[in-house]
C-alpha cells in the first residue's frame, strides 16, 4: 500500500511537440493535472524531469504551470536515475515509494523505473498518466515493467490509497479532482 509519507512523484518528459503526438495526448494532459494537483493537495514531494529541453522543448504550459515553485531537472540520460540531480533529489526526498508519469512509456518511463526499482525503490506506473506516440509501445513497456516488479495503478486508486481515510479533511479536495 502507498503511505503518503513514503511516496513521491516523478513526471518524466511531458515537452513540447512530443507531448501533443502521443496516444490521447489531450486526456494525458487532463490527467496529469488532476494527478499533480492531487499530489500537492497531499503534500506529496514532485521531481520533475525534462529531457534535452533545447531539443525537444519545455514542459507543456499547462503542467508547467502547476510547477511553478520548482524547476525542472534538466537531462540527456533515458534513465533519469542516472542523473546526479535527479538521483539526489530522489535520495533528499527520503521516500522510497515512487509514482511515475509521463511519455514516452517505452523509453524514458521504462528506463527511468527500472533504475529506481535496480536501486531498491517501490515503483507505481499510474497507467492513466503515462503514453507513447504507438500504443503497442505503451503495452509492452507496462508489460516488461511488471515482469520487473513495478506494479501499476491509476489516478483515483492512487489518491484514494493516500489518502486512506474519507473523514479526512482533505478527502473533499481529493474528490472535487476526481469527479
Amino acid at each position: 500500500m502507498l503511505q503518503q509519507e513514503n511516496t513521491g512523484l516523478i513526471i518524466i518528459d511531458v515537452q513540447g511537440k512530443l507531448a501533443r503526438i502521443v496516444q490521447n495526448s489531450e486526456k494525458l494532459a487532463e490527467n496529469l493535472e488532476k494527478l499533480i494537483k492531487g499530489c500537492q493537495i497531499l503534500s506529496i514531494p514532485i521531481v520533475w524531469a525534462e529531457q534535452n529541453p533545447k531539443g525537444l522543448g519545455r514542459t507543456i504550459p499547462e503542467l508547467e504551470k502547476l510547477l511553478l515553485h520548482q524547476k525542472p531537472i534538466e537531462k540527456y540520460t533515458f534513465n533519469a536515475y542516472e542523473n546526479d540531480v535527479f538521483k539526489q533529489a530522489i535520495m533528499d526526498s527520503g521516500r522510497k515509494q515512487w509514482l511515475i508519469c509521463g511519455i514516452e512509456a517505452h523509453i524514458c518511463v521504462y528506463q527511468t523505473a527500472i533504475g529506481l526499482l535496480s536501486n531498491n525503490f517501490e515503483v507505481e506506473i499510474v497507467i492513466d498518466c503515462v503514453s507513447s506516440r504507438e500504443t503497442k509501445s505503451i503495452e509492452t513497456a507496462i508489460q516488461k515493467l511488471q515482469q520487473k516488479g513495478a506494479s501499476v495503478t491509476n489516478i483515483e486508486m492512487c489518491l484514494y490509497e493516500l489518502v486512506k481515510d474519507s473523514r479526512r479533511d482533505i478527502f473533499k479536495e481529493i474528490l472535487t479532482l476526481i469527479k
